[in-house]
């Protein structure tokens, strides 16, 4: 999995792109977030719009990020969801769970 981090105001925007898999993917996800929130990064968006393949560690790692994220009084938000890792959250329901966007300036403009 690939990765490239960028900073719009107070919002972490964090691209990734690859497969997301146990062993490869599921860590970065981790130490990208855990890196936001060191440095002070709260309001978070996860551009999913490149990830090819995402397992259930990879799932497991967002849910947890998203729960880590939450307890340090931060957002973490999704967007650009394949029709594949959309069907996935649909089938699991966590679509619930998470804000999905489609357009990184709606994103951005939801922490307001």
């Amino acid at each position: 999995m690939k990765s490239q981090v960028r900073d719009r105001g107070e919002v972490r925007i964090v691209e990734l792109s690859g497969k997301i898999t146990i062993g490869s993917g599921d860590v970065k996800i981790r130490e990208l977030i855990d890196e936001a929130l060191a440095a002070g990064k709260k309001n978070i968006v996860l551009d999913l719009a490149g990830v090819s393949t995402i397992d259930s560690s990879g799932i497991g790692e967002m849910v947890a990020c998203f729960t880590t994220v939450t307890k340090k009084g931060g957002h973490l938000k999704l967007l650009r969801l394949s029709p594949k890792i959309n069907d996935i959250l649909q089938v699991t329901q966590l679509i619930t769970v998470f804000e999905v966007f489609d357009d990184e300036a709606e994103a951005v403009r939801s922490y307001g």
